[in-house]
């Protein structure tokens, strides 16, 4: 084995997460906007003894993103699982946000995965194994959160798409779907959540999900 990357790594899924995959025995490469949350994560995750990368970067800045993926590759190896956790979770209703407030939203809950897919989905590729897995939410449509609603349809076309793409060369490509706020100690903790990660990585590829849906309680469609 490799390692795992996640981008996002800031408290909740993003943390819990690298815990999970950690708790395997898989050494971790994090990447986050600020030293701050990395260093909370690294926290989290040297209790499991792994090795952990730590490194600052956007998912929004295509230069800065293909250069910390590089930094965990240079560590890790190909990665055996990414994690794209990322994402702007704000209210908005129709018309309350400007155009460039859906382009700055857009650009960290969809393109980003996209950048980060394209740049390691290859390197998979050619070793034939490996998962890309993207954090979604919203099942359905909600008028209070009109960035998010459309973010998070975004990556349900982007893991089917990235799947066509990937697939077929043994990347597994899916996406867990949160249908609720997360919180520790709710129905959406964040740990429980994690294991959703965790079991799309370890199933055999007759057994591939494309999706999670995550209610409070693990379901699949």
């Amino acid at each position: 084995m490799s390692g795992a990357v996640v981008i996002g790594a800031g408290p909740g899924i993003g943390q819990s997460v690298a815990r999970r995959f950690a708790r395997e025995g898989l050494p971790v490469a994090l990447l986050a906007r600020t030293e701050a949350t990395l260093d909370a994560a690294v926290r989290g995750v040297a209790a499991s003894g792994v090795r952990v990368i730590p490194v600052v970067a956007d998912s929004t800045d295509e230069i800065a993103l293909h250069a910390a993926l590089d930094t965990a590759s240079e560590g890790l190896g190909t990665p055996d699982v990414v994690v794209y956790n990322a994402a702007i979770i704000q209210p908005d209703a129709p018309g309350e946000l400007s155009v460039r407030g859906h382009l700055d939203a857009w650009a960290v809950n969809v393109v980003g995965a996209l950048t980060a897919a394209a740049h390691v989905g290859p390197a998979m590729v050619r070793r034939g194994s490996g998962s890309f897995l993207i954090t979604g939410g919203m099942p359905e449509p909600d008028p209070r959160y009109v960035s998010l609603s459309l973010g998070k349809a975004g990556v349900r076309t982007l893991a089917a798409l990235l799947d066509k793409e990937y697939g077929p060369g043994g990347v597994h490509v899916a996406s867990v779907t949160v249908a609720g706020p997360v919180a520790p100690g709710t129905a959406f903790d964040p740990d429980d959540i994690a294991e959703c990660y965790w079991r799309l990585h370890s199933q055999p590829r007759e057994e591939w999900e494309q999706e999670i849906l995550y209610g409070g309680r693990l379901t699949s469609r």
